[in-house]
């Protein structure tokens, strides 16, 4: 009789190793990466509020183990923020839209890997309905022009100083060069 309870043991303890197997692996598949375009909107589309949103990507865009993802949500200028998990997969860490607005800033910052500094990374994003042909930003008292295309779809990328502590200042122009507004 003894010989049956080991071996039910044995079952019981090989179930239970092959059920946590299992488990884990299906776990750890069904898990959404943003590894490429169709990955990326799959991510998206999963996330609270997102679900019934038409979503399309301007830009994707790689910094070392940090991916950012710039992309209209219901015509709506958003961004997607990835990093590179130690098996090389990319996960969602932050996700930000403006509803309402045609010409829209995002801060993006991250860690680069090879070291402990920080950057960060200012990104404009426009709409079709954007009417804003000129941006002078002041960062930390120093001017930065950037020009648009009104009325199209955009991404513009601007690179921050590395400094603990960033002062924004914004002027904003239409095409005829007639000041928008002001901070």
């Amino acid at each position: 009789m003894e010989i049956s309870k080991k071996k039910i043991v044995y079952v019981l303890i090989a179930s239970i190793i092959i059920a946590v197997i299992v488990i884990y692996f299906s776990n750890s598949t069904n898990k959404l990466y943003g590894n490429d375009k169709e990955s990326i909107l799959k991510v998206i589309k999963s996330i609270e509020g997102y679900e019934n949103e038409s979503v399309e990507i301007l830009e994707i865009k790689d910094f070392n183990d940090a991916r950012v993802v710039v992309f209209l949500s219901n015509n709506n200028p958003a961004y997607i923020h990835f990093s590179k998990n130690p098996k090389g997969n990319y996960e969602w860490r932050n996700i930000e839209k403006h509803a309402g607005q045609s010409f829209s800033t995002f801060l993006i910052h991250f860690h680069i890997s090879d070291d402990e500094s920080s950057n960060s990374k200012f990104v404009i994003v426009t709409n079709q309905e954007n009417n804003i042909a000129k941006m002078e930003l002041e960062v930390n008292k120093q001017v930065i022009e950037q020009e648009f295309s009104v009325n199209q779809k955009s991404v513009t990328w601007i690179d921050l100083p590395k400094d603990d502590t960033l002062e924004f200042k914004y002027k904003y122009y239409d095409r005829n060069g007639n000041l928008l507004s002001d901070n």
